[in-house]
């Protein structure tokens, strides 16, 4: 349905995962017939998500809510071709499968279950009367959090105009998947790059000579480093991290370029939206494409194959289910043989 429109900006070594599974989906059609929400933010690389969810038969419906990030832009294309968009706050329909994102669609009850694509959404699903799986509790989703929001970060930043990190100081809150994938670029552009973390086991083993790192409750330390940094940028994936009375002054007080790369605001109402990149909403979601396709693949294609686990599987739990080992090596395997991430 897409396809024309799309080949237009990938190429298919960007996406050899779902190009597979695309084809497996138009021979089995294991959703025939089944009625699919899916809650993937809307952007240009989704609708190769989207293409194999149509092959494989299902009734799709694509999920839209202003608390997710989106491009009205590529919602028009979906309203013209027809496909029903669902808005999440307003609707009370019923699906089959529920392929969810931030745990937004938590008010719906699937018949056969849930696929959450991120770890903040786990909380939502913990208890839940239905079968879950979390496409963001095993590797994959490693390649799309770190490298691809990695990237993501410094490609927004040369959209608002930084484009050089030569030798600037550059204070990241957060050391998972996000905040190391930032680190590990910034140090790649010759950064000198603080991190803040909980670090009660004891600080890890630096990547080189320009990092360190500072305990998230050294407040002396972190307010230190607040006021000598060029760039801050908030990656915890908690709201308010930084709402510390004992960071405010310095917080108030610094002269560096401030942006959040979490889902929520994490900087607080201590500081202003207009003072944070892109009114503190994630940085790489001003990009027409926030994460570039070839770090997506993997990711896509396991939230839609664990939909057909969840469809397969007679000896599921009720409430979240461990990640199946060996569908992840699958996909990691085409990734690393027909892809350009590694």
């Amino acid at each position: 349905m897409f396809e024309n429109w799309t080949r237009e900006f990938y190429k298919e070594s960007e996406y050899p995962v779902l190009l597979r599974q695309k084809k497996l989906m138009e021979l089995s059609k294991p959703f025939k017939g089944l009625k699919i929400l899916d809650n993937t933010p809307i952007f240009r690389n989704t609708l190769l998500k989207y293409e194999c969810l149509i092959a494989s038969g299902a009734e799709l419906f694509i999920a839209v809510s202003p608390s997710l990030p989106h491009d009205e832009k590529i919602v028009g294309i979906l309203e013209q071709v027809g496909i029903p968009l669902v808005q999440i706050e307003k609707s009370n329909a019923s699906f089959d499968i529920v392929l969810d994102c931030a745990g937004l669609c938590r008010k719906f009850t699937p018949k056969i279950g849930t696929v959450e694509l991120t770890r903040s959404g786990v909380e939502n699903y913990e208890n839940a009367p239905f079968p879950v799986f979390v496409a963001d509790s095993g590797e994959i989703k490693k390649i799309e959090t770190s490298f691809g929001t990695g990237d993501g970060y410094f490609r927004a930043m040369e959209k608002f105009g930084y484009s050089s990190f030569l030798g600037s100081k550059i204070l990241i809150f957060g050391f998972g998947k996000v905040g190391s994938g930032i680190v590990h670029y910034a140090l790649q552009k010759k950064a000198f790059v603080t991190v803040v973390a909980d670090f009660s086991d004891g600080f890890p083993e630096k990547e080189n000579e320009n990092m360190q790192f500072i305990h998230f409750k050294n407040y002396p330390e972190i307010s230190c480093a607040i006021k000598n940094a060029d760039f801050i940028v908030s990656a915890t994936g908690k709201k308010n991290a930084l709402a510390v009375d004992e960071l405010e002054l310095a917080l108030k007080e610094t002269h560096a370029v401030l942006a959040n790369m979490g889902v929520e605001d994490e900087y607080g109402a201590q500081v202003s939206d207009s003072r944070v990149l892109f009114n503190k909403k994630p940085l790489n979601f001003s990009l027409e494409e926030p994460t570039q396709m070839k770090f997506m693949d993997a990711t896509m294609a396991l939230h839609n194959a664990l939909g057909k686990i969840l469809l397969d599987s007679k000896e599921l739990s009720l409430g979240i289910n461990p990640l199946p080992l060996q569908l992840e090596e699958e996909i990691l395997e085409i990734t690393r043989k027909y892809g350009n991430v590694f």
